[in-house]
């Protein structure tokens, strides 16, 4: 069931409800595709549906609820993002692992934080960058160049592909000699930052092979958590009008699936292989018909190619 709450969140103006569903992403994403919401308004587990279209959609179906109610019924359904995974909450614990990464570099892990926490990132955020750390411990990467470069990847995000690496790699070079990292260290971080612009590491590259996989790991996650990061990804690009975002994210996404594994290392495909195709298929098949038959324009690229990480 579709659930609404009052319009009592004041932002740009005017007064927003939240709109979620008891049962599935899907049956809220078809609701809101129905009632004309554009996907950019998806936050999460809930569309924001600005105060003048309450009235409209309590018609359309969704039922009028109390906040508490309509928090209830979205945890009753699992679908509530808990708070671990919500960016904000995530200062603390990443905190640590920058103070046990590197001891005495607390200014460098405060900047590199805040950078990861601006307001315009939806998907690039502090979210992101723990999935990111996490992915490689599974991974099992230690060495430290790695880790330093899974901070420092995003670091500059501002949704240009090519720049922003470069930008971020840079931001190392200047940073990372300021906290007591050797010349090497750094060196190796700033390349390895470099290479996420493009995810094609050399064959015998097991540092690049790793980061890579770890910052494309959100490819291969549940169904739900994929429709999410696909939904961030829109918002973050909410500046580029709606057919020119899909034609390039289409073309990013037929890229990946061409490549035949979508991860380079062995560990990496076993875990996260099957899934990461089953839901580049699945997104592809939602955008082709909206896609066909569209030119790229170098915009639309720019905001598919933030879909690989």
């Amino acid at each position: 069931m579709i659930y609404i709450d009052p319009p009592l969140w004041p932002a740009h103006n005017t007064c927003f409800s939240h709109l979620v569903s008891d049962t599935s992403l899907e049956e809220l994403h078809e609701f809101a595709a129905a009632a004309r919401i554009p996907r950019r308004a998806f936050d999460q587990d809930h569309y924001d549906v600005p105060e003048h279209r309450y009235d409209e959609l309590v018609r359309a179906g969704a039922r009028a609820v109390d906040g508490r109610t309509l928090v209830r019924a979205l945890i009753a359904g699992g679908l509530r993002i808990p708070a671990r995974e919500r960016a904000a909450s995530l200062v603390h614990p990443l905190r640590r692992r920058w103070d046990s990464l590197v001891p005495g570099a607390e200014e460098v892990g405060a900047e590199l934080l805040n950078r990861w926490g601006e307001p315009h990132r939806r998907y690039h955020d502090r979210r992101h960058l723990l999935q990111v750390l996490e992915a490689l411990h599974t991974l099992g990467a230690t060495d430290r160049p790695v880790l330093l470069a899974a901070w420092f990847h995003d670091a500059v995000y501002d949704g240009v592909p090519g720049r922003d690496e470069e930008s971020s790699a840079v931001l190392a070079e200047t940073l990372l000699p300021e906290a007591g990292i050797s010349a090497g260290e750094v060196e190796e971080a700033a390349r390895l930052v470099r290479l996420t612009a493009g995810h094609d590491p050399e064959p015998d590259d097991r540092h690049g092979a790793l980061l890579c996989d770890a910052d494309l790991s959100v490819l291969g996650q549940t169904a739900e958590a994929y429709d999410r990061y696909a939904a961030d990804i829109r918002r973050e690009y909410g500046h580029v009008e709606e057919d020119a975002f899909r034609a390039g994210r289409r073309t990013v996404l037929q890229a990946l699936l061409g490549n035949g594994t979508v991860f380079r290392t062995g560990r990496a495909e076993a875990l996260w292989g099957e899934a990461a195709r089953s839901n580049l298929a699945r997104e592809l098949a939602v955008l082709a018909p909206a896609a066909a038959g569209l030119s790229v324009p170098e915009s639309s690229t720019e905001g598919g190619s933030a879909s690989r990480g």
